[in-house]
């Protein structure tokens, strides 16, 4: 029997995440929340309005790891988050859920790649000092041994 599978829109119920994601250093657990902010987004608007509960409810993480990794991804600008609030039937108002705003990636990679760029030449300088160091303590080693130190004398 032949397999056939069902039509599907390619743009329907997909998203896409940007690849550098997986080299800007971040924990596993702040890809997931990253990703489901992508799914969740308005396309024109780069925002969504979640809580922490929802997050921790799709991914699987308490509501304390949410709110740490959210923190992760906010210091390193990929996101922004606002408050809302809402008002309540009796007039009251309540907290409501984070306005999360997806920020351009392109800012976060070129800041990572600079920092990459300023510890590898922290690195070669570093490298240049010990090897110079290095090349001054064995000149000054040989310079302090005389012929009369060798273990033999002259043939």
């Amino acid at each position: 029997m032949k397999k056939s599978w069902t039509k599907r829109d390619p743009i329907k119920n997909y998203f896409p995440v940007p690849n550098e994601i997986y080299s800007l250093g971040l924990s596993s657990d702040a890809i997931s929340i990253y990703g489901y902010l992508l799914s969740r987004e308005d396309r024109k608007t780069y925002q969504c309005l979640v809580s922490y509960r929802m997050i921790s409810e799709a991914i699987g993480k308490c509501v304390t790891t949410v709110r740490k990794y959210v923190m992760e991804l906010e210091e390193r600008q990929l996101i922004r988050t606002e408050h809302t609030s809402v008002v309540a039937k009796d007039g009251r108002n309540l907290n409501g859920r984070l306005r999360y705003t997806i920020l351009p990636i392109q800012l976060v990679i070129d800041e990572f790649n600079n920092h990459q760029l300023q510890v590898a030449e922290q690195q070669k300088k570093q490298w240049e000092l010990d090897k110079k160091k290095a090349a001054r303590a064995a000149k000054e080693r040989d310079a302090s041994w005389k012929e009369t130190d060798a273990p033999c004398g002259r043939l």
